[in-house]
C-alpha cells in the first residue's frame, strides 16, 4: 500500500521541542513503515523518516521567521495533491484545507482531524463531509455537525520514556505557557500545597507569563524553559505528579499520556478528552477546582505507579495507533 502523510510545516517532523501534530504524523508515518507500508512523508526538508521524504522548504516557517506561512502551506500541499495519483491513500494531518482538493483528485484521504482552533473553521469540514473520512483524536472533541470514521488516541513512542517507581518530591506543569494551559493555576496549587514546582514549556504569551508566571518565580516555583526529549522524560518520570488545570476542552494532552507512560499520575481540570485519558483515582485525579487539585495532590500516594504505565501503553502507544490507522486504511480501499 502507497501512502501519503501530510505532516504541518511549522516544525520539523518529528520535532525538536514543540510541535504535537507533526509528532503524531511522524508516529503514523514510521508506524505504519513497520506494517508494510511503502510511505512518502510530505514534511519539511529537514524532517526524518525511514520512508521517503518530499519538501518544498528546508526548515518550517515557525523555526525560519524570514518564510511566509500561508505561501509554504500553499506550496506544500498542492506538492502532495499534484502527485495525488501516485499513491493509494492521502493521510492529512493539516487540518481543513487540504480537504478542498479533496474533490479534485481520485486517490482517497482520511483526515485526522487534530483540534478545532475555532468553530468557524467546521463549515469547511461540513462541505466534504459525505466524501471524505474523519478521524478524531477523542471522543471529547467531536463536533456534532460531523460523521466520523472512527476514535484514535495518538500514539507515542513508548522506548522515549522509562517507567520510575521512585520519583522526586516536586510537582511539573509541562506544556504551553498560556491561559488555556493553566500554568497560573498550576502555581497556585503548588503554592497551596506547600510544593516545589518545575515549569517547563514554551512561552507561547509573553504578556500572561510576565503578569502570570514571572512574579511567582523563586527556589520553589522554577522555570526551565522548553524540553528536548531527554530532559522531558527526566522531567516527567522524575515528578510526584504532573499538574494539568487546563482552561479549554483540550483535545488529547499529549504530555498527560506521556506522563502516564513513565508511571507518573496526573492532577487535571475534568474538562474535554481527560475523563478519557485519565482513570480517576487510578491514574491520577480528576478535579474542578484549585482547592480539589490541592486535597488530590495529598492523596498522590494512593497511586499506584504501574497502573498509570500499564494503562498508558495499552492505549497510547504508536503500534496501537498505527494498527488503528491501518485498519482504517484497509476499510476505505475496500
Amino acid at each position: 500500500m502507497k501512502v501519503a502523510v501530510l505532516a504541518p510545516v511549522a516544525w520539523r517532523t518529528p520535532p525538536r521541542h514543540y510541535g504535537p501534530w507533526e509528532q503524531i504524523a511522524s508516529n503514523i508515518a514510521e508506524g505504519i513503515i513497520k506494517l508494510g507500508a511503502e510511505v512518502t512523508l510530505f514534511a519539511t526538508g529537514d524532517s526524518i523518516t525511514e520512508g521517503k521524504l518530499s519538501s518544498i522548504c528546508e526548515s518550517g516557517y515557525e523555526e525560519d521567521r524570514t518564510q511566509d506561512a500561508k505561501v509554504l502551506e500553499c506550496l506544500h500541499i498542492s506538492n502532495l495533491m499534484e502527485r495525488a495519483k501516485e499513491f493509494d491513500i492521502i493521510h492529512n494531518n493539516f487540518d481543513f484545507l487540504p480537504l478542498t482538493y479533496s474533490r479534485l483528485i481520485k486517490t482517497p484521504m482520511i483526515t485526522t482531524i487534530h483540534g478545532f482552533s475555532s468553530p468557524r473553521i467546521i463549515p469547511v469540514y461540513k462541505k466534504y463531509n459525505t466524501t471524505s473520512h474523519y478521524v478524531s483524536i477523542s471522543n471529547a472533541d467531536r463536533s456534532p455537525d460531523l460523521s466520523y470514521l472512527a476514535t484514535v488516541y495518538n500514539g507515542l513512542d513508548l522506548d522515549a520514556f522509562s517507567f520510575n517507581d521512585s520519583p522526586d518530591d516536586y510537582l511539573l506543569y509541562f506544556g504551553r505557557i498560556h491561559h488555556d494551559k493553566g500554568a497560573a493555576e498550576a502555581i497556585e496549587i503548588a503554592k497551596k500545597s506547600k510544593k516545589r514546582l518545575l515549569i517547563a514549556g514554551i512561552i507561547q504569551d509573553e504578556n500572561y507569563f510576565k503578569q502570570k508566571v514571572e512574579p511567582h518565580l523563586n527556589s520553589k516555583i522554577q522555570f526551565i524553559g522548553h524540553a528536548g526529549p531527554d530532559k522531558r522524560m527526566e522531567l516527567l518520570s522524575n515528578a510526584s505528579a504532573l499538574l494539568h488545570p487546563i482552561n479549554f476542552n483540550e483535545p488529547f494532552g499529549m504530555s498527560v499520556a506521556e506522563a502516564m507512560i513513565c508511571g507518573t499520575p496526573v492532577i487535571a481540570f475534568n474538562r474535554g478528552s481527560m475523563p478519557e485519558l485519565i482513570k480517576d483515582q487510578e491514574t491520577g485525579f480528576l478535579v474542578n477546582t484549585v482547592d480539589e487539585a490541592v486535597d488530590a495532590v495529598k492523596r498522590i500516594p494512593r497511586i499506584n505507579r504501574y497502573n498509570c504505565t500499564q494503562w498508558a501503553k495499552d492505549n497510547f502507544s504508536k503500534e496501537k495507533m498505527a494498527s488503528d490507522y491501518w485498519g482504517l486504511y484497509k476499510r476505505i480501499l475496500r
